[in-house]
């Protein structure tokens, strides 16, 4: 019975699935009123689910003895540079240890949980902090993305907004800079469980893809008429599939009244293909896609401002999920999606 977890600007949607009726959902609205940045859980402890917002801090999720689908949110106590959490990252080793970035541009790790968290200095002393900035703040910058190697719970990999690639072989203790190739905007960065040293990325400045560890970098592009990238999975039964949502800018990527954003598949190392009449809304008036994948080779989750889609051959056909949608998230930019298959 999946349970989809979609992070809205202004509300976070858990979404489960009926155990006799896959058709059949129930939504259930959680933390209204606060202002999401992003969104984890693991298949390793299903019960839980973190929440990070842009004003309130993080949030994490715990069950309930009431009849209610989804469980409440209480907020941590942490001792963050900021209440602005911006990205989060969960082990593949240890569903205990959790990453969290914020801005201005920190990284902290609980190894219980959440409990409690160790700031992970070094980060802003790299030569070029003083080139990093987000444009809409531009006094600041942020982590908008963690990323855990699924060989190796030591290497991590983190995405300044906007300014550098900055990975880490020894679990925070220090790091490196704007490898060769890298890409300055990221905005999503991925691995696959099956491809030691794959590294992926959906950035400002284009896609990117890695197969040293994020040592140096590749840029493929043929196809890819929008460049401006943000969304990004791989198909777990597959290394070499890939997908992006990508705009010709951020206008038309995060702003509903003058989006225009589409979705491109990659498979084998051939040219990218823009999806058209595929049951996946896109161009004029829609927002860039967030996507998520299971364990399931080939299905892949999509949320943008016109609802939550799922595909089961990999962005090839994609079905509206019959989940409670009211017209305000119609002008929302999602933010993030998490998908546990239990």
């Amino acid at each position: 019975m999946p349970t989809v977890y979609a992070a809205l600007r202004d509300r976070l949607l858990v979404c489960t699935s009926d155990d006799t009726d896959a058709t059949a959902w129930t939504t259930t609205p959680r933390l209204e009123g606060h202002d999401l940045e992003c969104v984890a859980a693991s298949p390793a402890e299903p019960d839980r689910a973190f929440v990070g917002t842009f004003e309130d801090g993080l949030f994490r999720s715990r069950p309930t003895d009431s009849d209610e689908h989804a469980s409440e949110f209480e907020r941590l106590e942490t001792d963050f540079v900021s209440d602005a959490v911006m990205s989060l990252a969960i082990s593949p080793h240890d569903p205990d240890v959790v990453y969290a970035g914020t801005e201005p541009s920190r990284v902290y790790r609980s190894t219980d949980g959440g409990d409690s968290w160790t700031h992970l200095p070094g980060l802003t002393d790299l030569p070029s902090e003083d080139e990093w900035y987000f444009p809409p703040r531009p006094h600041t910058h942020h982590v908008r993305w963690l990323e855990v190697d699924p060989f190796d719970p030591e290497r991590l990999y983190v995405g300044v907004e906007a300014g550098a690639f900055v990975l880490s072989t020894d679990g925070g203790e220090t790091w490196r800079e704007r490898p060769d190739g890298s890409r300055r905007d990221n905005h999503t960065l991925a691995t696959h469980a099956d491809r030691e040293g794959r590294v992926y990325t959906a950035a400002g400045d284009g896609y990117a893809e890695s197969d040293d560890g994020g040592e140096s970098w590749s840029r493929p592009h043929d196809g890819l008429e929008h460049t401006y990238c943000w969304g990004l999975a791989t198909d777990p039964g597959d290394q070499d599939s890939v997908i992006v949502s990508s705009a010709h800018g951020a206008s038309s990527a995060h702003t509903a009244d003058s989006a225009d954003s589409y979705v491109y598949p990659r498979t084998d190392g051939d040219p990218w293909e823009r999806l058209d009449d595929c049951g996946l809304p896109m161009g004029d008036g829609v927002v860039r896609a967030v996507f998520e994948t299971t364990d399931e080779d080939g299905v892949v989750y999509a949320v943008n401002n016109k609802g939550l889609f799922v595909s089961e051959d990999f962005g090839g056909r994609w079905e509206r999920l019959d989940i409670d949608w009211d017209e305000g998230l119609e002008t929302q930019a999602p933010r993030g999606l998490a998908v546990l298959d239990t």
